[in-house]
């Protein structure tokens, strides 16, 4: 029970880090972000490049997801124009990962200092850089309480048992990063923790490939709940989100041993593994649909609505 618990606190301090470092770049650039959006979304390729560029910024997809359900709610996006925001929030939300690679352990202290020194000023730009320095220094903190939790996570038997099962099961690794996410409402946060126990050796790469996998899957419950109630178009969008990733996690499945070797190849640090096939899973999915978006949506309407575009 002690391990569960601190599991359950560490996972809630990643949530946190996360929240505060959006919450600082949303401060920061979030209202311009969104009147930038509103006029580069006149094509599927532009619309990818804007939801690329927002994801990084926010730091989160399904923050951006909700700003486009929310946008179309209010009739200032058309369902078809989030079509190719929803593939770059895809791409976009793997610059995080790739940011976790670093370590960042000697400077989290001076971090989390200087961003406790910045919400006593009264700037309100100083404050919101506080929350991103605060942010990134809570991630990295559980980061590396995630590797020390997983290192003795040998002696539980019933976790080790669980361990077993996911290392063994690809279906189960997917199903539960699925569910994790769709629970913390954060893939970045569930795929986070995956590259702290793949650091231990706990599991193999496949493992964490398969939960990725369901992470992306898990993370679009966020559109889903945001869609209820505004309407069909934005209804239409959060399905679409959800189609896109469920193709793109059927059609890898099969092939994450591939995905595996590949990514090692690029590195030999498994974390940093994971973190590069998030990106190669990410990009060759939105590439493969870009193309066909207009076609996309249209199955999206014919599937879950009835209006003609």
């Amino acid at each position: 029970m002690l391990h569960v618990a601190i599991f359950i606190i560490l996972a809630l301090l990643f949530l946190l880090g996360m929240t505060w470092m959006r919450i600082g770049l949303f401060n920061l650039s979030g209202s311009a972000m969104e009147d930038w959006l509103k006029k580069v979304t006149n094509s599927p390729f532009k619309g990818m490049l804007a939801g690329i560029a927002m994801t990084a910024v926010l730091q989160s997809s399904s923050a951006v997801t909700v700003i486009a359900v929310g946008l179309v709610s209010a009739r200032i996006l058309t369902f078809p124009q989030t079509i190719g925001i929803i593939l770059g929030t895809n791409i976009g939300t793997t610059i995080t990962l790739e940011f976790f690679t670093f370590d960042l352990s000697k400077i989290i202290l001076p971090v989390l200092a200087i961003g406790l020194i910045f919400q006593f000023l009264k700037n309100a730009k100083v404050k919101s850089a506080g929350f991103i320095l605060l942010g990134i220094g809570i991630i990295f903190t559980s980061m590396n309480g995630f590797e020390w939790l997983a290192s003795s996570l040998e002696n539980v038997s019933a976790i080790d048992n669980l361990i077993s099962l996911m290392g063994n099961s690809t279906i189960f690794s997917f199903l539960a990063g699925t569910l994790l996410t769709a629970l913390i409402q954060s893939s970045t946060v569930v795929t986070g923790i995956s590259m702290s126990f793949l650091a231990t050796g706990t599991f193999p790469l496949e493992t964490g490939l398969a939960i990725m996998l369901g992470a992306n899957l898990g993370t679009c419950a966020t559109a889903l709940f945001a869609s209820i109630g505004a309407g069909n178009e934005a209804r239409l969008t959060a399905f679409a989100h959800i189609w896109l990733n469920l193709a793109g996690a059927l059609l890898f499945l099969p092939l994450i041993n591939v995905l595996a070797n590949v990514s090692m190849t690029l590195t030999y640090s498994p974390e940093t593994q994971l973190a590069h096939a998030s990106v190669i899973y990410n990009v060759i999915c939105s590439i493969l649909v870009l193309p066909i978006a207009q076609q996309f949506g249209k199955f999206v309407i014919w599937m879950h609505g009835k209006k003609n575009y």
